[in-house]
Parts: C-alpha cells; sequence; structure tokens
C-alpha cells in the first residue's frame, strides 16, 4: 500500500523499501482547531454549481463507524491508522452545528478483522462507515454491512472492488488522468502513450487513461510495458523509447512513482533519444511523494496532479501544528469523509443514501471538491503542476465547481 503516490491498495511490493511513516501522538480529548472559514464548517455540499456556505440543520447527526488497520503487528499499519483517525477527529472538531459520532474498530488489516469490526459497529447502530483502507478489507466491510443498509466509504483508490454498498475515496488514475490529459490538451499535445508496470497498478491505469483519452478526443497510442522488477525496467527502456519515436508521442505518461520505476525510466529515457524538451513528461502519481522526488533531474519540467493546493495545504499546516508531524499522505481522505457525512447531516438527510451521497454538486473538502459517482468510484477535481528548480510550480488550478452538475 503506497497511496501517496496512487499506487492501487493490494498491488506487489515497491522495487525499494519505503520509510515507515512516523507514527503520530493519540488525539488529545479537548484539543479543538480554530474553524476555517473557506472550509464552511469542513465541508460544503455544493448547492448547484456554486460552492457557498451551506445553511447547517440546527439538529443534524450521523453516527458513523471507522474501520482502521490497527492490530495488524505491523507498525505501519497503526501508524496509518493513527493518522486516519486524527484527521477523522479534526474534520469532526471542525463542523458547526452538525454533529458526526465516530465509533473506531480495528480490522488488524485482515478482511476478517474487517468483516467483524464492521458486524460490531453495525450492531451499535452506525449509518455509515468510513474505510478500511484496502481492497480485501474494503470488500469484506462492505459484505458484512450489505444486508444491514449500511454504505461504506473506504479510503482505497481501486476503482474495481466499487459498487453496491462501497464508495471509495481514494484519488484514482482516472482522476489524475483526467487532468493531466486535460492539460496536454491545452498545450497542443497531439499524442499521448502510457509506460505502465505489468501489474494490477498498470492494469488500471490504462484503462483510465484509456477511458479518459477517449472521452477528451486525445490520441492515444499503444502503451508501453514493462515487468515488475528493476531489471525488467531497464530491459524495457530501449522498446518504449522506440515506440516514443515511431509513433510521434509528444505527452509521455509514467503509471509507477518513485517507489517503482519512475527514477530509472526518466533517467534513462533521455539517455536512449527521448527529448523531455519534446516529448512532455508527466505522472499519474504524486511526484512530491516523498519530496526527495522533487530533486530527480529527471522529473524537472514534469506534471503532475495533486489535490487543491488551496485547501489541502492549509490541512497539513493544522495537522502538523496539532500533532508535531506531517500527515499521512492519505489522512485527508478521513478528512474527507467525515466532512461529506457532516455536509449530508445539514442538509436534513436523515440517511446516507446512495441517493444522497451521489448528489451531482458533490462535496468540498481538504483535498478539493469531490463525488461520488452510481458506480461507487470518486470523482476528483485535482490542479496540475510542473517541476521546476526542484520546487512546484501551479500550472492548471483546481476547479472549484463541477460544470455538469444541477441543482
Amino acid at each position: 500500500m503506497t497511496e501517496p503516490a496512487s499506487r492501487i491498495h493490494g498491488a506487489g511490493a515497491a522495487y525499494r523499501t519505503r520509510q515507515a511513516a512516523p507514527a503520530t501522538p493519540p488525539l488529545p480529548a479537548a484539543a479543538r482547531p480554530s474553524r476555517r472559514l473557506f472550509l464552511a464548517g469542513a465541508a460544503a455540499l455544493l448547492a448547484g454549481c456554486e460552492m457557498q456556505t451551506p445553511q447547517i440543520a440546527t439538529h443534524g447527526r450521523v453516527r458513523a463507524g471507522l474501520l482502521l488497520p490497527e492490530g495488524s503487528g505491523d507498525a505501519r499499519n497503526d501508524a496509518l491508522a493513527t493518522a486516519l483517525a486524527n484527521a477523522a477527529e479534526m474534520a469532526v472538531s471542525d463542523l458547526d452545528r452538525v454533529t458526526v459520532e465516530l465509533m473506531t474498530g480495528a480490522t488488524a488489516a485482515r478482511p476478517e478483522g474487517a468483516a467483524a469490526a464492521a458486524r460490531s459497529l453495525a450492531g451499535r447502530g452506525v449509518q455509515v462507515a468510513l474505510g478500511p483502507v484496502y481492497s480485501a478489507t474494503s470488500q469484506a466491510a462492505a459484505a458484512a454491512l450489505a444486508g444491514r443498509g449500511v454504505n461504506v466509504l473506504s479510503f482505497s483508490n481501486n476503482p474495481r472492488i466499487a459498487g453496491g454498498n462501497l464508495f471509495i475515496l481514494g484519488i484514482t488514475f482516472e482522476s489524475t488522468a483526467s487532468a493531466v490529459l486535460a492539460q496536454g490538451l491545452r498545450e497542443g499535445r497531439r499524442q499521448a502513450m502510457l509506460v505502465r508496470p505489468q501489474n494490477l497498478q498498470g492494469d488500471i491505469a490504462e484503462e483510465a487513461v484509456t477511458a479518459v483519452a477517449g472521452r477528451l478526443g486525445m490520441p492515444l497510442a499503444p502503451s508501453q510495458s514493462y515487468p515488475f522488477s528493476q531489471k525488467g525496467v531497464i530491459h524495457a527502456v530501449r522498446p518504449i523509447a522506440e515506440a516514443v519515436k515511431e509513433n510521434g508521442v509528444d505527452l509521455l505518461l509514467f503509471a509507477s512513482d518513485t517507489a517503482g520505476a519512475l527514477p530509472i525510466l526518466v533517467e534513462l529515457l533521455p539517455e536512449n533519444g527521448v527529448d523531455p524538451a519534446a516529448v512532455q513528461f508527466a505522472g499519474l502519481t504524486r511526484w512530491d511523494i516523498p519530496p526527495q522526488t522533487l530533486a530527480l533531474k529527471g522529473v524537472q519540467g514534469g506534471w503532475f496532479a495533486l489535490p487543491d493546493p488551496a485547501f489541502h495545504q492549509p490541512f497539513v499546516d493544522r495537522y502538523k501544528a496539532r500533532y508535531g508531524t506531517l500527515p499521512h499522505p492519505i489522512a485527508g481522505l478521513a478528512y474527507d469523509g467525515v466532512a461529506a457525512l457532516g455536509a449530508l447531516a445539514g442538509s436534513g438527510r436523515g440517511v446516507i443514501s446512495k441517493k444522497a451521497l451521489t448528489d451531482p454538486a458533490g462535496f468540498v473538502g481538504v483535498n478539493g471538491i469531490f463525488r461520488f459517482r452510481n458506480d461507487g468510484t470518486c470523482e476528483r477535481a485535482l490542479a496540475v503542476a510542473t517541476i521546476r528548480d526542484r520546487k512546484i510550480e501551479i500550472l492548471a488550478p483546481a476547479p472549484r465547481r463541477f460544470d455538469d452538475a444541477t441543482a
């Protein structure tokens, strides 16, 4: 699981070992950060097409379960669980005149643990569940709650698990591809191509890019893939370079991240005749996580998509001030989930139904605006950034509304 770079939960291990996320201290019971007006009490249900302060109901209340990957014996899962719980509690404390009551359940990062925790929470009267993180645990929790009329908002970014009562909050390849390919069209790029690993992550990336390119009208050359190993990547570089030249590609998309093949590809492709001055490099993953990625020579001038900085950076700053450490890169998903529930409670909807969750106007949280589709996937409006002199510059700000939303 390396969600920071949009790796699909449950995919194979990365080429190199990531440093475990630092543990965060438990939430002080009395701590309450100041409210931020730009979040309009944590989130707004986007009325019509305009983002505005919601009319909050006086007695809105939601009882939510929070399914966390603690108890697995893995310190990284425990640290992630703490970060998600901290972010969720931040969102609860930011709500104005509505209440989201959180009850936590430990999944031990295993399907059977997730199912048991979900059943326990259902017995305590939860109306909706937030989490779990991983694909298999999310499916198990949703199955356990399906017959009880309880929807599950998973922190996964795997679109293949979505559907029925299971919705995903994670940033998907479809959202990142939409942002990056739209930028390519704005800048006159004529032919895109995807470079992807031969694994689940690569399969989902190809599905997303193919769908988005077709919708936007961006010509797309056949994708190039490589075995998910360092040796496999190195041997694939020359065929990839030849395919770029043969197809006249001027926008090259990478599905890998820093923990995967990205450093090898952006270094060796220019050495094999792919000129970044003529071929725009672009990522479907975050190129600023970890921050050391910004120092790579091969990513200078490259594009990638990221959450709306106007919403996300204040969350990061507040989290660090409150807990003394940076949030885990997916911690904001827990905040967004609580924020959406608060917005629905404020709208006077007593049941967190599929119809309520899939309002086309969507919600706004600390990662920007987002909305759930009927198929359970999550659409997010993202900014597009480039890297210059090891620093991030925003090329295209994230949209602040969904243009096709209706009142």
